[in-house]
């Protein structure tokens, strides 16, 4: 790649949200460059749904042609590589990969993700993403009239369950201790027939990622199609909140309606500025966060 001494915009994350903001950025002719460690959190999910154009293809397949059609824009550079800290300067940002090289830029946009928290139970790591997932919207239609899982607690966990209901009338919650639902809630679990289960998970048995059953700590063997696991999660990167960006009580990155943070300049896109967990809003976010970034810019020179 041709270096800059100073590029317009730096956007930390090539996946559905950095490509995106980098779109619309290229077709603003804006310099920018977009460092990317090509480690997406959903590398492991063998489709992506719900996704208009897109529905059903690999996440590998929608990245690739992403990328292929955002390199058509000769403003815009690619770096292979890992971005590791970032500092505020006179000018801008002045980004440091894992390999020691400083890249600098007026603008950031950082597109980072988020990564999964997976509990401590055999199996669950390797299912995760397969037919052990997160999300009723993304892939909860496939699994529609199932025997379903949901390894949940608390309000989080009954949101969740009131949206896999509306998909099957076998679902069973596993709280894996001490159930945390208000007395609204019971009444409403207990409407539904919905059963909760208070005993821990040893494993999540399972073939290829496959769910088949879970095993109990006392033993009992439970067979189901597909379990959701909702967990917690933490940022991929530690940049945005280095460089002083409010965070939300959830652990999001606090971004307004126009995808701006607290810092002047630095925009977040994607996962780790949304609840809404999901391709088509990590593509509606980036190309918001691009439009801004131009208007900046825009802005700053006009």
């Amino acid at each position: 790649m041709k270096h800059s001494d100073l590029f317009e915009v730096i956007i930390i994350g090539g996946s559905y949200a950095g490509l995106s903001a980098a779109m619309a950025l290229g077709r603003s002719l804006r310099n920018v460059l977009v460092i990317d460690s090509g480690k997406p959190c959903n590398e492991q999910t063998p489709h992506s749904q719900n996704f208009l154009t897109q529905d059903g293809k690999t996440p590998k397949e929608i990245s690739t042609l992403a990328k292929s059609q955002v390199q058509e824009y000769e403003t815009i550079q690619f770096y292979d590589g890992k971005a590791i800290s970032a500092q505020k300067t006179d000018l801008g940002f002045e980004i440091t990969s894992e390999d020691g090289q400083k890249f600098n830029s007026k603008k950031l946009i950082v597109a980072t993700g988020i990564s999964d928290e997976v509990p401590d139970i055999k199996g669950f790591k390797e299912s995760w993403g397969i037919s052990l997932i997160h999300c009723p919207y993304c892939h909860g239609y496939e699994y529609r009239g199932k025997k379903t899982g949901i390894i949940a607690n608390g309000d989080r966990g009954f949101h969740i369950i009131s949206l896999v209901s509306n998909l099957t009338n076998n679902l069973t919650v596993f709280t894996r201790g001490k159930a945390d639902f208000t007395e609204v809630q019971r009444e409403k679990l207990e409407k539904n027939k919905i059963q909760i289960v208070e005993t821990e998970i040893e494993e999540l048995k399972h073939q290829n990622g496959m769910v088949e059953s879970l095993i109990l700590s006392d033993g009992k063997v439970v067979n189901f199609d597909v379990v959701y696991g909702p967990s917690p999660f933490t940022q991929h990167s530690k940049i945005a909140e280095s460089l002083g960006c409010e965070m939300t009580e959830m652990g999001h990155i606090k971004v307004d309606q126009f995808q701006k943070t607290n810092v002047v300049g630095l925009l977040a896109c994607g996962d780790n500025s949304s609840m809404m967990r999901s391709v088509a809003n990590a593509v509606y976010t980036g190309n918001a966060a691009g439009a801004m970034v131009n208007a900046e810019l825009v802005t700053d020179r006009f």
